[in-house]
């Protein structure tokens, strides 16, 4: 089916279908990682200092062990119409083993989630196909959110801020910045699912991007909106929508990124930003890639000690 073959389980419940892959261990690649100027929440002295328990894989990541679940549920269409949405709910340490989980519950929609050998849950959230989408799981989440409140991070952030287009293109070799300090080959070379698909030989005829990779290009070239700093981020949210894909390595794509929300929690200031991957040579709208990060409030030296 195109990507690797592995074996994968599946169990029928009426009009429901559930798919469950192997366990993988995913690499950690953002060690040397700078935000804002200064090691990010990956690095590990920085996530000591958080209290963390070790530097946590990028969230991305996970997303790889789903594209199999997705061409077994739809074949390339996963690639040409497919959106992932997820919350991130506990963090993976390299060396531990996720497995990840689809329950088809509609023609065009799964839940899924992606557990740790210990059991814990990495991640849940929905797959669906395209191009008319069934409500995502940030769909809801982003629908839902309360106000933000008195913010001092990201207090000169506002929803409908945009950032100007950005011309941006992935090669097999190119460094892919500060936030993604290594190349597709990098990737490539430890992808948990690896196949020709990313190779170039596709039904497309070229190499196509990997989900996880669709993401590090949609911010590949800065964001939009000031957060106050140096303060620690991480991801908490990640939606990857394919509109009119897939997208292609060596291809030039223009980038428009977007706030739709801010928020906080009692340890995070939060802000939603939608990135409009377009093609330039047509116009036409590509993907979208919808994140939900957050700051560290403990992190920021000038935090109101009675706010925190």
């Amino acid at each position: 089916m195109g990507l690797r073959q592995w074996s994968m389980t599946s169990q029928a419940f009426d009009n429901e279908i559930t798919i469950t892959g192997p366990f993988r261990a995913p690499h950690q690649m953002l060690a040397e990682q700078e935000y804002d100027g200064h090691a990010s929440v990956h690095d590990e002295a920085t996530a000591d200092k958080l209290g963390l328990r070790g530097a946590p894989i990028e969230g991305p990541t996970h997303f790889s062990q789903f594209d199999p679940l997705g061409i077994a549920l739809w074949g390339a269409d996963w690639f040409a119409h497919g959106c992932i949405s997820s919350h991130f709910e506990n963090m993976v340490i390299e060396g531990e083993e996720v497995q990840a989980t689809a329950t088809r519950v509609s023609q065009a929609s799964a839940r899924i989630g992606a557990v740790k050998n210990d059991g814990n849950s990495v991640l849940s959230g929905t797959m669906t196909v395209g191009p008319n989408h069934p409500e995502t799981e940030l769909d809801r989440r982003l629908a839902s959110a309360k106000e933000a409140g008195e913010l001092h991070i990201i207090d000169q952030m506002f929803i409908g801020e945009k950032s100007e287009p950005r011309r941006v293109s992935m090669s097999f070799d190119e460094n892919n910045g500060h936030l993604y300090p290594f190349s597709l080959n990098d990737k490539l070379k430890v992808i948990t699912e690896p196949s020709p698909w990313y190779t170039g030989d596709s039904p497309w005829g070229k190499a196509i991007i990997p989900t996880e990779m669709v993401s590090v290009l949609a911010h590949k070239a800065g964001g939009v909106g000031k957060a106050r700093g140096p303060a620690v981020g991480l991801f908490i949210d990640l939606e990857v929508r394919i509109v009119n894909g897939p997208l292609f390595v060596d291809h030039e794509y223009e980038l428009v990124h977007e706030i739709v929300g801010l928020g906080q929690s009692r340890r995070v200031e939060n802000w939603w930003t939608r990135t409009y991957i377009t093609d330039p040579a047509t116009g036409s709208l590509v993907a979208t890639v919808l994140l939900n990060q957050g700051v560290f409030k403990a992190s920021y030296a000038d935090y109101p000690a009675d706010k925190l």
